[in-house]
């Protein structure tokens, strides 16, 4: 009898090819993303359409724990807001992107006009986070990382849960890798904000 736990197979997103024969506007893309709720879709600066299925209830369990941890401070603090992974941004680089959890300044986010806020507004959080389930690829999200920080995040957590690893992205700086750590520190960006690890691992 084989009580071996069966490997999670990684899962490249589904991408689409679209230019330069078919150039997807904003508001299509919206209403693309709205009749298929049942799929994570991004855009990347290429025009592509990257599909993935749904994340698996364990790490959707996870990432509320991290997304609770930080709407308590955000509220408390009171600077700026937050987001799941459900909101998209439109990048300078014509990307569109979901993070699993963002974070931006209200000051920056109040520019924005409310009909732009209710579809994919165009704008780069400053805080990013992405949460590594058993079937991501760790290159793909390495990737959406070094974008991220290209396109004006100032501090973004890829938190790997398969080999308990976090690693740290910042501007102008190499990117910083911790072994199993406990917790996170907001930094400067978020002064106050420790993530407790224990409830995400």
């Amino acid at each position: 009898m084989n009580t071996q736990t069966p490997v999670a197979t990684e899962i490249l997103p589904m991408v689409l090819k679209m230019q330069p024969n078919i150039i997807v506007s904003d508001e299509q893309l919206f209403d693309f993303c709205q009749v298929n709720r049942d799929f994570r879709i991004e855009r990347n600066h290429l025009g592509e359409l990257l599909i993935m299925p749904p994340t698996g209830s364990e790490t959707d369990e996870r990432n509320f724990n991290l997304i609770v941890q930080l709407g308590i401070w955000t509220k408390q603090d009171g600077t700026g807001v937050g987001f799941g992974s459900s909101g998209g941004f439109t990048l300078p680089n014509g990307a569109v992107r979901s993070p699993d959890v963002a974070w931006i300044k209200k000051a920056r986010w109040e520019t924005i006009p409310l009909q732009q806020r209710k579809k994919f507004a165009p704008i780069c959080p400053e805080f990013v986070v992405e949460l590594r389930s058993e079937t991501d690829n760790l290159q793909t999200l390495q990737e959406k990382m070094e974008e991220y920080i290209a396109n004006g995040t100032e501090l973004g957590w890829l938190i790997d849960r398969k080999q308990h690893k976090v690693f740290i992205y910042r501007p102008e700086k190499a990117v910083e890798e911790l072994e199993n750590p406990s917790t996170l520190s907001g930094e400067n960006l978020l002064p106050g904000f420790v993530l407790d690890l224990s409830q995400v691992w």
